[in-house]
């Protein structure tokens, strides 16, 4: 079923949204590696790669419907300098202003009775909610740490042993 020229433009905004937030995740890891710590900024590139991902499922999910997905204009990200923790609280706002924006994507698909979108939907609910509590989780070993040398160089090690992901959608 095709997407209502309303779903469609939201579901863009969305897409612009994600690859927004990859290019803060991107701001944040330069500024963490400025400050030598390079697990932390390696974690931080792994978000901004997996804000991409999401952005896919989105186009593909608009392209899927039958609709144009469309990459709308973006700044720049106003992330700069600060201190480890300013960093994390950074992606943390930016990873609620992204649940909001998801949430309320899924009201516009509700209120026109959109079905087909729910399991695109319910799954990035789940997703948000785990990415706040990731990055709540680890701004609170940051203010446990307050600066202390040897615990935030044991957190950039931690933070530096993800995984490395792809940028494209798993099947």
């Amino acid at each position: 079923m095709k997407l209502s020229d309303t779903l469609e433009t939201a579901f863009n905004a969305q897409i612009t949204l994600e690859f927004q937030a990859s290019l803060v995740y991107r701001q944040l890891a330069i500024e963490l590696e400025l400050m030598d710590l390079p697990g932390m900024s390696a974690w931080l590139r792994h978000q901004a790669d997996e804000e991409i991902v999401h952005a896919n499922r989105f186009i593909d999910h608009v392209a899927d419907r039958d609709n144009h997905p469309a990459i709308g204009a973006m700044q720049a990200p106003s992330v700069t300098g600060g201190s480890v923790l300013d960093a994390f609280k950074a992606a943390l706002a930016h990873e609620q202003k992204v649940s909001e924006s998801i949430r309320n994507l899924y009201r516009a698909a509700e209120s026109e009775g959109d079905l087909d979108s729910r399991p695109l939907l319910n799954w990035f609910l789940e997703e948000q909610i785990e990415e706040e509590a990731t990055v709540s989780e680890i701004i609170g070993r940051l203010v446990m740490i307050d600066d202390d040398g040897p615990g935030l160089l044991r957190l950039d090690e931690e933070l530096g042993m993800r995984p490395i992901a792809t940028t494209e959608p798993k099947a």
